[in-house]
Order: structure tokens, then C-alpha cells, then sequence
């Protein structure tokens, strides 16, 4: 009864913030960029310090894919470094920010549909961590993770996300943590260093998503397939393109929508990145 309860005090005693949260949908990229000080991290920074601190921070990491929907619900989630070849440093780093099992509970309570699942193992991937910690450097907001159900399709994600609404008005930030064009089988490795360096089919993807994000085409997005020829180029494989519909299905009608790090890297990649209101 007392986890009920905790639901119950979390959705409706909470005061609603004076003006909804900003959802972001970034491009995290390299893990390097967790301990690089560069312009996407900057960036990063920079955002952390212009929107109203949040009471928590959901994100839905294109790293953590599972079949059915979870939500981190443990009181301390541990640093996951799920990669392979880069500097010890990198594997040496700990996010120590806190979880927040009462709003877990509520997330669940929450979405009707799919029923979402509580889960006390994953922690923190660096989806996550890379780019919350250049945004809340202390570690001291609440931090959860919602899964990606990879057994579902687009519309699957957008229609679930429009379940966590509410949030935004609770002073939860929402994040989707993934990348726009993201086809790591085709990266000019050689052009890693060249600044805003991307094949043609990257860039004209990049700019219709843009066109399509700024106009509000949220069904041309869900149908991304379908787009033409470059789509398949660009989301070879959905992971990093999921994160960017939980994003959508959370714009309000009279949301602004602004773009940053809105790069190419690598040929073959975007760190195309969006703060929608």
C-alpha cells in the first residue's frame, strides 16, 4: 500500500512547475565526448544551465533495447560502460547520480498502455551518462532510464510516449539520446577529424528531418522508411532513430522548436540535436 501511496503523492500533491519542461532529443555520438571538452559537450553544458532544473531526468537511451517496456526503479543506479576500445579513462568515469523509485511508480501507473515494467538491474548507459553529467555535473538529480521495446515499430514509441505528457508539467525533463543519421558501418574513419564532414545523402537526410521536425510532420517521420532512397542510408537500423519519436510525441502545439549541434561527423553520422519548447 505505501508504494501506491508514494504514486498517489508523487502525481498529485507535486505543485505543477509555472511553465512546462523542454523535452531534448540529442545527439550523444562518441562516448568520448562524456570526457571531452568539445563543442557538442559544450553545448550540453550550456543547455543544463539555460532550462529550469528539473526534479528529475528521464531518458530514453538508444542503448538500452529490450523486449517490452522498462523504467530504471532502483534508488542508486550504477554507471554502465557498454563499449569497447577507448582509453581507460573513459572506463574509469562514475556518474553517481541518484535514481527515484517513487517516480518509477509512477511512470508505470502512468502509461496504460503497454504495461511498463519496473526493473532494479540496468543502471545508467552511455546514452545516459556521457551527456547528462556535462548537463548536471554534480550528480545530485534524480536520473531514470525508460527502455526501447525493439520488437515494436515507430508508432509503437510515439503513441507510448504520449502517455508521459504529464511529466512535463511535473518538472520531469525527458530526453531522447540517440542520433538523427547514425549508420556506423559507413564512417569515413580517415575523416573523423575534419570538421562537419558528411556525405551527401547524410546531409540531405539531415535537413529533411530538420524540415520535418520544424513543420510538425510527425507522420512523414513515423513512416521514415518510406521518406526515399537516403532513409535507408541514414537508419540503417532504428535504435538511434527511436529516441527522436518520444521526443515528438511530446510537442505541444505552441512549443518552439530550436535545433543545436547540428553537425555531421564522420560522413556517415549527425549529432543533430533539438530542444522542442
Amino acid at each position: 500500500m505505501g508504494s501506491i501511496n508514494s504514486f498517489y503523492n508523487w502525481a498529485n500533491d507535486l505543485l505543477e512547475v509555472d511553465k512546462k519542461m523542454p523535452v531534448l532529443f540529442i545527439g550523444h555520438g562518441s562516448p568520448m565526448n562524456a570526457i571531452e571538452d568539445n563543442v557538442f559537450s559544450k553545448k550540453w553544458h550550456e543547455i543544463g544551465m539555460e532550462i529550469p532544473v528539473p526534479k528529475a531526468v528521464l531518458v530514453v537511451s538508444a542503448h538500452w533495447l529490450t523486449k517490452g517496456t522498462a523504467v530504471t526503479a532502483m534508488p542508486n543506479p550504477k554507471t554502465i560502460h557498454d563499449f569497447g576500445g577507448f582509453p581507460q579513462t573513459l572506463f574509469d568515469v562514475q556518474y553517481p547520480a541518484p535514481g527515484d523509485p517513487e517516480l518509477a511508480l509512477a511512470i508505470q501507473k502512468i502509461v496504460t498502455n503497454p504495461a511498463i515494467e519496473l526493473d532494479h538491474e540496468w543502471g545508467l548507459d552511455h546514452g545516459t551518462w556521457s551527456v547528462v553529467k556535462h548537463m548536471y555535473p554534480n550528480a545530485d538529480i534524480p536520473v531514470l532510464q525508460l527502455s526501447i521495446d525493439y520488437y515494436k515499430p515507430a508508432l509503437y514509441h510515439y503513441e507510448l510516449a504520449k502517455q508521459l505528457q504529464l511529466l512535463r508539467k511535473k518538472g520531469v525533463l525527458i530526453i531522447g539520446s540517440g542520433n538523427m543519421v547514425h549508420n556506423l558501418g559507413m564512417v569515413a574513419w580517415n575523416k573523423l577529424n575534419e570538421a562537419e564532414y558528411g556525405f551527401d545523402w547524410a546531409l540531405e537526410m539531415n535537413a529533411i528531418f530538420k524540415d520535418k521536425i520544424s513543420n510538425g510532420f510527425h507522420k512523414d517521420l513515423i513512416n521514415y522508411e518510406k521518406l526515399n532512397k537516403a532513409a535507408k542510408l541514414a537508419i540503417p537500423t532504428p535504435d538511434h532513430y527511436y529516441p527522436l519519436l518520444y521526443i515528438l510525441a511530446l510537442q505541444s502545439e505552441n512549443d518552439e522548436v530550436a535545433f543545436f549541434n547540428d553537425k555531421a561527423v564522420g560522413g556517415s553520422l549527425t549529432m543533430t540535436s533539438v530542444k522542442i519548447g
